[in-house]
């Protein structure tokens, strides 16, 4: 799963980036976009990485509450399958033991694993390998309750012209609304794996979501950062319940290689 997700883009990812290039009007935003569908093939063709950055791997883990696990640690044999998908994939080791001794740990472990358990017998498995330049212009909004709607806005779009080019544009752009500090930005992490064709279930998220990606569209930023019409292919947004007292806004941001693969076992 690491491997495949550094090569090939999800069916939705590939049919975003397709779409954004019929979209685009300026001629350089349309040479960038022409130029990453050109990456995308030679990647997946030649079996070289969509991006030299091969991130570090995120895992969703879905666990039916049926299911027991025999014959050792979890967390070792999650990370065991990261070991071996980036040496074995020969994908580019960038993990560091101590943030700040700073000495690389030569096979991009350890992962970082998020658990959830579900009904079921089954285990649903998401990799989403994450690259640090669109990560570092990611944000954490703690706004006050009287900020509302509007203020939630206004920090998506801060957050979005802020990174400007430094996200490697077109972006997705996750949104978690509500929970708690580390909640909100669990939410915008697991936006950004959900499917760009599927809209958030509830009516008026769905229009907050719609409102935001054209607002972002308008800000002229572009592919590469370069102009244009198309700054981000999505707006996901999840939202939880959260305290009468706060309104927690995350926005987690991925380059146009929003790179993620889910199998269930």
């Amino acid at each position: 799963m690491c491997i495949e997700a550094n090569h090939f883009l999800s069916p939705d990812m590939r049919e975003a980036l397709s779409d954004a290039l019929k979209r685009e009007d300026s001629p350089l935003g349309k040479q960038v976009l022409t130029e990453l569908q050109e990456n995308l093939k030679i990647a997946g063709e030649d079996m070289i990485p969509i991006c030299q950055d091969t991130g570090m791997a995120v895992i969703f883990m879905e666990i039916g509450q049926e299911v027991h696990f025999e014959g050792g640690d979890l967390n070792e044999a999650i990370n065991e399958g990261v070991r071996q998908g980036y040496t074995e994939g020969y994908l580019r080791k960038s993990v560091v033991k101590d943030p700040l001794i700073r000495e690389n740990t030569k096979d991009n472990t350890p992962a970082v694993v998020h658990f959830m358990m579900i009904p079921g017998n089954q285990v649903n498995i998401t990799v989403a390998p994450k690259g640090f330049g669109s990560e570092n212009m990611s944000r954490v909004f703690m706004l006050k309750p009287a900020e509302g709607i509007e203020g939630v806005k206004n920090a998506v779009l801060t957050a979005v012209k802020d990174a400007g080019p430094n996200a490697c544009p077109p972006m997705v752009v996750g949104v978690g609304i509500g929970g708690t500090f580390e909640k909100c930005a669990l939410l915008a992490k697991k936006a950004l794996t959900r499917d760009l064709n599927k809209n958030a279930g509830e009516q008026h998220i769905a229009a907050l979501e719609k409102e935001l990606l054209d607002r972002i569209n308008a800000s002229g930023i572009g592919p590469a950062g370069l102009g244009g019409l198309v700054t981000a292919m999505a707006v996901n947004i999840e939202t939880y319940p959260t305290h009468i007292a706060g309104l927690p806004v995350a926005v987690n941001i991925c380059c146009h290689v929003n790179r993620h693969v889910t199998r269930s076992i």
